[in-house]
């Protein structure tokens, strides 16, 4: 299974907003976090545009809890400079992985995965240039974090991932995974469709295949 050169084109990016939020307590008991506001404006209006500033014109907003409000504020994202269409959950949340299983009709063979919460300032083409000529289906983007903002979950060295776990930290892991993914829909059409499964849980098994490039 090796990774698709998307055409020389920048792919579509599922974008995760289907969480509940609960972290946020109070803040989020009403609105979905993508529509707290930050300086003045709904979060994800500012992420659209940064995104659209990097070439990504074809946005997939994979939602559940709330996703009502963010369609009735994004709409079709023109005011943000991208093409923005939705996949649901529906009555069951079906997690990170799931919801990303879910959007594959929408997606085409390879495709970039961000969250929701993420303004990210790296570039985007390096990124998916070194997607393109890995051969590999899957590419994360790691973070020399050193547990100081949050645990560290990544063991990466000489440009490998040799260890990825978002629930258990290991001795040696001084990376933490930045929230911008690559993918080939192969990695994600081996689940059924409605499995409810974590996208860490399958990037953990990718790593443990040495199909996942970073």
């Amino acid at each position: 299974m090796s990774a698709p050169l998307c055409n020389n084109r920048v792919p579509a990016l599922a974008l995760l907003a289907g969480g509940f939020a609960t972290r946020l307590g109070s803040l989020a008991a009403r609105v979905p976090k993508s529509l707290l506001e930050v300086a003045g404006e709904p979060f994800i209006g500012h992420q659209l545009r940064r995104l659209a500033s990097q070439g990504v014109r074809d946005v997939v907003i994979c939602c559940g809890h709330f996703g009502e409000q963010i369609e009735s504020f994004v709409g079709k994202g023109s005011q943000f400079g991208c093409r923005v269409r939705y996949s649901r959950d529906g009555t069951t949340p079906l997690g990170t992985g799931g919801a990303i299983r879910k959007a594959l009709p929408l997606l085409g063979s390879c495709f970039g995965v961000m969250y929701g919460d993420s303004f990210l300032m790296t570039p985007f083409k390096p990124v998916l240039d070194a997607f393109s000529h890995c051969a590999k289906p899957a590419l994360i983007t790691v973070f020399a974090n050193a547990n100081r903002w949050d645990k560290s979950n990544v063991l990466f060295e000489d440009g490998i991932v040799l260890r990825y776990d978002k629930w258990r930290a290991e001795p040696g892991m001084r990376h933490i995974d930045y929230g911008l993914s690559f993918f080939s829909a192969a990695v994600f059409q081996q689940r059924a469709e409605g499995e409810v499964f974590d996208l860490a849980d399958l990037q953990r098994q990718l790593v443990e295949e040495g199909k996942m490039a970073a």
